[in-house]
């Protein structure tokens, strides 16, 4: 792990754990390697498998058996089904974590803009408000949740920037998935933030079967950090994405380079 007074910062970014009151004892050895390897701990959503708190609770005590680093997460569509994520939230604030919806932080001098996304399909696909309500309803949802991450982006001051999702904000990294269900693995209407403010990279899960990076329309690298994706992308590595910043002054702050975990 670098050093506090190290310009690069490791950050390790990984989704899709889908953690239940089973996997207790199965994920130390994951968490242990990120906190060897790395500065700063993403966690994409689906990070329980049914939305509960108990299985919350399984996650948190992995992760704290293995060593802290500082930790930070965004919920994904199975975090709320159960319709619990209030209380799914509150475990991993209570263990220390940030949880994002909306909101910004910064860690060693990496600002992180978080929000779960939704649904909507992408590019000429992507869904318009018109028609029943049931429609303008999801696609509002849609908006909103791009308007949760164009705010928390917004609210940073520093010069590299993370923007962490479940949903992904681009095509590129859910192909390989049917194609019949690309509308609901994430939203274009994500990517226009990530087009209007300085990001440095992107990382989301959702897809697990589809590819681990792409790029946004201004050349952003996105990473899709689903565990189940990388474990069949990279079987001799563990399922977690490293990626390499460098905070230094005299460096652009677009310079981020992926590494092998």
């Amino acid at each position: 792990m670098a050093s506090s007074g190290n310009a690069v910062v490791r950050v390790a970014a990984v989704g899709d754990l889908h953690c239940t009151k089973a996997s207790r004892g199965t994920l130390q050895p994951l968490f242990l390697k990120i906190t060897q390897a790395a500065d700063v701990l993403v966690l994409c959503g689906d990070l329980t498998d049914y939305g509960l708190p108990e299985e919350a609770q399984v996650l948190v005590g992995e992760i704290m058996a293995s060593g802290r680093i500082p930790t930070l997460a965004v919920l994904g569509n199975h975090d709320y089904e159960s319709g619990r994520p209030n209380e799914v939230r509150q475990v991993l604030i209570e263990a220390g974590m940030q949880v994002l919806d909306g909101e910004s932080c910064e860690l060693h001098g990496i600002g992180f803009a978080g929000a779960k996304g939704f649904a909507g399909g992408f590019g000429r696909g992507t869904l318009g408000a018109w028609g029943e309500p049931a429609v303008k309803q999801f696609v509002q949802e849609a908006i909103d949740e791009a308007m949760k991450l164009e705010s928390a982006l917004a609210r940073l001051r520093t010069e590299r920037r993370i923007a962490v999702l479940h949903y992904a904000p681009i095509r590129q990294t859910v192909e390989g998935e049917p194609i019949e269900i690309f509308p609901y693995l994430g939203c274009s209407r994500l990517e226009d933030p990530l087009n209007r403010y300085p990001v440095t990279a992107v990382v989301h899960g959702h897809a697990h079967n589809g590819t681990p990076e792409g790029r946004t329309d201004r050349g952003v690298p996105v990473y899709n950090v689903s565990a189940p994706l990388l474990r069949k992308t990279f079987p001799d590595r563990p399922p977690f994405r490293l990626i390499e910043v460098d905070t230094s002054p005299a460096r652009n702050a677009e310079a981020t380079t992926d590494v092998p975990a």
